[in-house]
């Protein structure tokens, strides 16, 4: 076995490893990631180079102010905006906290069975490994209309831009567990038996590096888990500097362009927001250097990742982004995104919340019990992080309530109630069941009841590879304002270091400071598209069809 290992799991010529140094292990190397786009956009607003993708692009929106009388004034308004996107896709390494809990050995194996294209046999028949799941790999944008038929093009979203396919990660973490990635697949009770065997000389061959263990911010029942420990039970420089030396050691031994760090480990409690201690970047750094225990595990290796300029994504609802985070993110121009990964029942009720209230139906009440029985439900057992849990499930709602003045007064918000109970029968199978109660015309009611069995961790790993291959994709653009008198290489600047456009994969999506949070599963897809779109300096998805109604 080899210690501390990470899976190169990037596209190679056959199935032989070679050694690294240090004992990791490494995939021999595989065709080049060159940039191939799928089309071209002919327009005078877009330019080609070898190396960049630049686009001109006019965003229209409407200001509103308020008249004298007491009328709205509406004011169209435009401003033109030049796109620069790096067309070279990076070899990028993800370094996953909690890598060998369920959704670390999930999506670890996942992407070794794609990148070999295995086929394994279950009581319904072969499968054949695939991205189902991930918005990146799996769902489509329409790019316009045939010129010919009238009929929509689609195409697959991953060729909307230059971006990395996940079969080329290289994937490797920490875990307080020290278990390696064949006993953590076993105990995680996820993946069918037939295609675990497929995969588990080559999951046997990865063990996590150690973590950071902080007893006051994970439930108790999880320490009969932490036996692979980096020293210390306080936030403290070390851990800090233990951290970035084990991302800038896998990206050199990997010899990557890139790392995204994403936690994918315990919810933890929430962190007390504490003037003087976690207010500011710069009272962060100091509690840090003072060994504060108010310091979360997760916002240590935010702020380790920040340092050494690696994005870091938070898959849990902590408030691992405390304001001196934010802060310190800002000023090091480094990206982060947050929190809580949406992929089953909060995601049904972004959804169906938005359809519900958009439709003029008035939502009272939103009533959601789940229990699971994985290692999540056993932490979440503990009341304080299950209050993170309940946070981040219960605000997915506001911002469609607030939009409808119609039906809601100033205040006013439908009753909502989430339970979470830890059964252990039901593993990573598990059961959200939610009623949804509203009044409908003339003071009549209607009831909507859902009982959704979610396979857990298979729902959750393909947001942990869309969140790295859009954040990586945040890495390469670049915009300004456009102005005719500025030197075409200059003023540009990246995205703000708040990865709002991360939000349709997280049920608490983090903004940047002062911006409103948009929770409305639509609306955030329609940026996702849209934000891209505009990178090749098209216009955003319409479904007027203007065309086909004038005859």
């Amino acid at each position: 076995m080899a210690p501390h290992a990470e899976a190169d799991v990037s596209s190679a010529n056959g199935d032989g490893h070679q050694p690294g140094i240090d004992g990791t292990i490494h995939q021999l190397d595989g065709p080049s990631s060159a940039a191939s786009e799928l089309f071209t956009v002919a327009s005078p607003n877009v330019v080609y180079t070898d190396s960049e993708i630049r686009s001109k692009y006019t965003y229209r929106t409407t200001s509103v102010t308020r008249g004298d009388s007491g009328k709205y004034v509406a004011t169209p308004k435009e401003t033109v905006y030049d796109f620069k996107v790096d067309r070279k896709i990076p070899k990028l390494g993800v370094m996953l906290v909690g890598w060998g809990g369920n959704n670390g050995s999930t999506v670890t194996a996942g992407i070794l069975a794609n990148r070999r294209g295995l086929t394994w046999e279950t009581r319904e028949g072969p499968r054949t490994a695939n991205y189902y799941g991930s918005v990146v790999m799996s769902s489509t944008m329409k790019l316009g209309t045939d010129a010919e038929t009238s009929k929509d093009v689609n195409i697959p979203f991953h060729d909307v831009l230059p971006m990395v396919h996940p079969n080329d990660l290289v994937v490797g973490g920490w875990d307080i567990s020290g278990l390696d990635l064949a006993a953590a697949m076993d105990r995680a009770q996820v993946l069918e038996p037939a295609l675990k065997a497929l995969v588990r000389k080559e999951m046997a061959e990865l063990v996590p590096l150690p973590s950071i263990y902080y007893p006051d911010f994970i439930a108790a029942n999880q320490e009969d888990r932490a036996d692979n420990l980096i020293p210390g039970s306080k936030a403290c420089p070390e851990h800090i500097e233990q951290i970035r030396k084990d991302i800038r050691d896998f990206k050199a031994a990997h010899h990557l362009d890139k790392v995204i760090v994403q936690w994918t480990a315990n919810t933890e409690r929430f962190a007390d927001i504490i003037g003087g201690v976690n207010d500011t970047a710069e009272n962060l750094l100091k509690a840090i250097d003072n060994g504060h225990e108010e310091v979360a595990p997760s916002t240590v290796f935010a702020i380790a990742s920040i340092l050494e300029g690696a994005p870091f994504i938070n898959g849990s609802p902590q408030n691992t982004f405390v304001p001196g985070a934010i802060e310190l993110a800002e000023k090091h121009g480094a990206f982060i995104g947050g929190d809580d990964f949406k992929s089953g029942q909060t995601k049904m009720k972004s959804a169906l919340v938005d359809f519900l209230i958009s439709a003029g139906i008035k939502l009272t009440s939103i009533a959601s019990y789940n229990h699971l029985g994985n290692n999540d439900g056993k932490n979440l057992s503990s009341q304080k992080q299950f209050r993170s849990k309940e946070i981040s499930k219960s605000n997915v709602v506001d911002d469609m309530v607030e939009a409808n003045n119609v039906l809601y007064a100033p205040g006013e918000h439908p009753d909502h109630t989430v339970v979470i109970k830890y059964m252990p029968a039901v593993g990573d199978n598990k059961r959200a069941l939610d009623e949804y109660y509203a009044e409908i015309f003339m003071g009549g009611h209607q009831t909507i009841s859902i009982f959704n069995v979610c396979e857990d961790s298979l729902l959750a790993s393909p947001l942990i590879i869309d969140l790295v291959i859009i954040a990586e994709m945040m890495t390469r653009i670049q915009w300004k304002a456009h102005s005719a008198e500025a030197e075409a290489n200059k003023d540009f600047t990246n995205f703000h270091s708040v990865l709002s456009i991360l939000s349709y994969m997280l049920k608490a999506p983090l903004t940047p400071p002062g911006t409103p949070v948009i929770n409305a599963l639509a609306k955030q897809r329609a940026a996702l598209t849209n934000i891209f779109r505009a990178c090749v300096g098209l216009e955003p998805e319409s479904d007027m069809t203007l065309e086909h109604k004038l005859f």
